[in-house]
């Protein structure tokens, strides 16, 4: 028989995080209102996080407490002999709940019917009186309280008074847990340290831990899928032009124009994916808001300079040079490029792509056509680029309002590696222009092939080391 969803309430002073915690436990980018203004949630509201299809776990976002102080000032009035939840639930009866204290009691009422209760801290606030009556307001439920420490990467964070505080009213277990950006493993924690607290539930979280792994792990190698996708239909990316066409300055330079806005469009609809996988969207930079979001990480993946001020580096530490690699001239011996192309090391670029893509090449020179196909510098970047996306926001909590943070691709870090890997390994896909999956019009009922698959699964195994770091 299945389990009934835990019952977890979400409780603490006024704009101290609640709603963004809920925001990232749930991955529900668009539950509730997150502000700066004080009080911004008024009513309690609900949501569930669902393992295997099930209500696992049902949240309770509950408004600030905002008057603590008088309140405990009332219950002392009613009846000492009462328990602490009798004097609650009396009160609870009373006018004043419908009244002065309606925010209070409806925080009050929702202690009293739930398994636990998570007492998010903004731990950059002092330690005052007033946060000592609202724990003992909290605790006079009689509900397992876990304090859960917001913020704590602040450099006003007053982690060690609030942990002082909080140990001396018996809430001895606590999680550091910033909603903006988790550490990781912090859901983990979270659950492995509620189970200490509901200890007839404790398989339950742990199943619930368990199920959250998986979902992670699903969502990198998805991750990796789609970037893999994204290399091999670049890297297909192939347009021919007649000589005269190609010795037309103009035609040519509105030949590479077009190039370059299909390869961009294709990064951008990756980005746009990742995003979503992620539990993010591109419009929700007016709600939130987050403008990382709203300018979806664009980057001009062909500007040489764009690329020096990102510091994308390979190798020895070479700046890449990115730009549309425009064949001009061919023989066995090298590759020159046309058009001002600036690319170094197109010889051995040529070269890595086998005998397959010169012979074609040569038989295009015979023929009198130019080959027009996105090099390796700008597939390296692709990929590096989007896995440095990826990295960042599986760190990053649903409740943050600033621009994304992420390292750019170093020398010798994970996704440089793997990028290089992967760019190596998508060279097949340069003799198969069948393979791109968009940007020609006849192929609006275009279906990649086994082959293709069966190389972007390869690649994809390759990008997933770039989540070891």
């Amino acid at each position: 028989m299945t389990q009934e969803a835990i019952r977890i309430a979400v409780v603490g002073h006024t704009n101290a995080g609640k709603t963004s915690l809920l925001r990232t436990l749930t991955r529900r980018i668009d539950f509730g209102e997150v502000s700066q203004r004080p009080g911004t949630t008024r009513h309690v509201e609900s949501a569930d996080l669902d393992v295997n299809g099930e209500a696992a776990v049902r949240f309770f976002d509950t408004p600030g407490l905002e008057d603590a102080v008088a309140l405990r000032e009332h219950l002392a009035g009613f009846d000492a002999q009462a328990t602490p939840p009798e004097r609650i639930r009396e009160f609870l009866k009373g006018p004043e709940a419908h009244g002065v204290f309606e925010q209070e009691a409806k925080v009050l009422r929702t202690m009293l019917d739930i398994d636990a209760a998570f007492l998010v801290i903004d731990v950059r606030e002092p330690v005052l009186p007033k946060f000592r009556d609202e724990i003992e307001l909290l605790n006079a439920c009689a509900r397992p309280v876990l304090p859960v420490l917001n913020f704590v990467r602040d450099a006003a964070s007053r982690e060690p008074a609030w942990k002082e505080l909080l140990s001396a009213y018996g809430l001895h277990v606590q999680v550091r847990f910033d909603a903006a950006a988790p550490f990781v493993g912090a859901e983990r924690d979270l659950y492995s340290d509620l189970a200490t607290l509901l200890r007839d539930r404790r398989e339950q979280l742990r199943g619930v831990a368990d199920a959250l792994d998986t979902e992670a792990a699903g969502r990198r190698q998805s991750a990796c899928t789609r970037i893999a996708g994204l290399l091999v239909d670049a890297a297909a990316v192939r347009r021919t032009v007649s000589a005269t066409e190609f010795a037309d300055a103009a035609r040519r330079q509105a030949l590479v124009a077009a190039l370059q806005k299909d390869v961009f469009d294709k990064a951008q609809r990756c980005t746009d994916d990742l995003l979503a996988l992620y539990g993010f969207r591109q419009g929700d930079a007016d709600e939130a808001p987050l403008p990382m979001i709203e300018g979806r990480w664009t980057l001009d993946f062909f500007s040489p300079d764009a690329m020096k001020d990102a510091g994308l580096r390979l190798g020895k530490g070479a700046v890449i040079g990115a730009a549309v690699g425009v064949v001009a001239d061919l023989a066995l011996a090298g590759i020159s490029l046309g058009a001002g192309a600036a690319l170094g090391g197109a010889i051995g670029g040529a070269v890595s792509q086998g005998w397959g893509p010169l012979g074609r090449k040569l038989a295009n020179k015979l023929r009198d056509v130019h080959e027009v196909t996105v090099e390796d510098g700008v597939l390296f970047t692709l990929v590096a680029w989007q896995l440095k996306l990826a990295q960042a926001l599986e760190l990053r909590g649903h409740a943050a309002t600033q621009r994304i943070a992420a390292d750019t691709p170093q020398d010798g870090d994970a996704p440089t590696r793997a990028a290089a890997a992967a760019v190596r390994g998508a060279q097949p896909a340069r003799n198969h222009p069948e393979w791109e999956s968009t940007g020609i019009a006849t192929r609006s009922f275009w279906r990649p092939s086994p082959q293709r698959e069966a190389l972007v699964a390869d690649i994809s195994r390759m990008l997933l080391p770039a989540f070891d770091a």
